[in-house]
């Protein structure tokens, strides 16, 4: 045989062994599924909830209008620092003023005339006192004109001049009584009539001193929409009043922010916060939640649950107010914000990537056993659409469904309470494996692999 046939034949001996090499390595490979794996470390964590709202003073009044009238004058301007008792604003007071001086001169009258009772009164005391002495001293000489003319020492004249006396003395001790009840009642209708007015100069001084307005504490002027020379009115129902401005105590601001109704269960008084402000960005604010509302909030409208007059199934928040510990010269209330509320911490626990978590039901979990001891959950027919969370470990070359219990989780990472140790292997990437993988599938790590953007959605 020639020795380029020898040749050919060696070469073409040699490409069946590589195809059927290439063959066999294809074969084995097919159905393997290539996955990105991590260790079960230990580190501190920390649970939070996250929620959106705006800065506001703690302590803040409306200065609303007491009466109608024109804004004579404004003393202060939007931004300006006052002190309790300043004086703020007036509005126009004639009418008032008016009403004041009429019944402070009623008053008057009616202490004068108090004043005339009472010397009547006394004047007709004095006269009952008199007539009081004429009864008795005509009392005593007609019993004495009975005596004598029952002896007949005196004529019958005399004893009917006597007894004509003392009817005529008793007759006025009488009128004097009269007189002095008189004078009573008289001096009580004067008092009263004093009462009525001391009333209505009590009410007219109330509607003076509602034109003037003056800071009920010391804070800052944050909201000012009038100016002098508008008229402004009081509220009646449904139907609010005007507003002249607006006084809120700066010394202690807070963020009030709305919690999902998902997290706020896991929301305690005194829990630390981390505030982060549109308007003052790269700068965190240390805070503490200081109140919780108890009602919820519908997230449309943001009326109280109990205020509503109709049953709602959308999603539902409640207020919390978060203190912050630092004030900013430059905080404006209003600004929006953000709280971190931190719920839970644990330090040096063991924990795994969220993305590994997954969850499968039992009868979609094959009974096997791997030689490392690794178990797979053993499904139920009664119970086989019970779902279970766990995470996929590696055995012998394939993925094995392991549940797991967790605990608290942080911003990537989540607690793993039961059924992981420090330093195993497990599954992590790339989600759109983790979706798929099947219990008992064969895997190949490939951790050098970059994650794709597509596995991210």
């Amino acid at each position: 045989m020639k020795t380029w046939k020898k040749i050919a034949i060696a070469v073409g001996l040699v490409v069946v062994v590589a195809a059927i090499i290439g063959f066999s390595v294809m074969q084995s490979r097919k159905g393997v599924v290539q996955v990105q794996t991590g260790k079960v470390a230990r580190q501190d964590l920390a649970s939070s909830v996250t929620a959106s709202g705006e800065i506001k003073p703690k302590t803040y009044v409306n200065v609303g209008a007491n009466a109608y009238g024109k804004i004579t004058k404004l003393f202060v301007k939007e931004g300006d620092h006052v002190k309790q008792g300043q004086l703020l604003a007036t509005i126009d007071s004639i009418q008032p003023e008016a009403d004041v001086a009429a019944n402070s001169a009623s008053l008057d009258v009616a202490k004068t005339d108090y004043t005339a009772m009472e010397a009547a009164l006394k004047t007709s005391q004095t006269n009952v006192d008199k007539a009081k002495a004429d009864l008795e001293r005509a009392t005593l000489d007609w019993k004495r004109g009975q005596d004598l003319y029952k002896e007949n020492l005196i004529p019958k004249s005399d004893y009917d001049t006597r007894k004509a006396t003392y009817d005529s003395a008793a007759a006025a001790f009488a009128q004097t009584q009269a007189g002095v009840a008189q004078a009573q009642a008289q001096m009580q209708s004067a008092n009263r009539r004093i009462s009525q007015n001391q009333a209505m100069l009590r009410r007219y001084s109330d509607v003076l001193s509602k034109t003037v307005y003056k800071a009920p504490y010391d804070g800052v002027v944050t909201y000012l929409p009038v100016r002098e020379g508008e008229s402004v009115v009081v509220g009646i129902q449904n139907q609010p009043g005007s507003t002249l401005m607006t006084i809120a105590d700066t010394s202690v601001i807070t963020a009030e922010v709305r919690v999902d109704e998902t997290d706020i269960v896991n929301v305690k008084i005194g829990q630390p916060a981390e505030i982060s402000i549109d308007a003052i960005p790269k700068k965190k604010f240390k805070g503490t939640v200081t109140e919780i509302g108890d009602n919820a909030l519908l997230r449309t409208t943001g009326v109280a649950t109990s205020q509503s007059t109709s049953s709602s199934q959308e999603a539902k928040d409640f207020k919390v107010v978060v203190t912050l510990s630092e004030i900013p010269e430059n905080l404006r209330p209003g600004l929006s914000a953000t709280a971190k509320i931190t719920t839970a911490t644990r330090s040096n626990a063991v924990s795994i990537p969220i993305q590994a978590l997954t969850i499968r039901q039992k009868g979609d979990l094959e009974q096997k056993k791997g030689k490392d001891g690794v178990q797979a959950a053993e499904p139920k027919s009664k119970d086989a659409k019970e779902e279970l969370q766990g995470v996929f470990v590696i055995s012998q070359g394939k993925a094995a469904f392991k549940p797991v219990q967790t605990g608290i989780t942080g911003t990537t990472e989540i607690e793993v309470t039961d059924g992981l140790k420090e330093g195993d292997e497990i599954i992590t990437g790339s989600y759109k494996v983790l979706r798929t993988l099947k219990n008992g599938a064969s895997v190949k790590v490939d951790n050098s692999a970059p994650k794709k953007e597509d596995e991210k959605s």
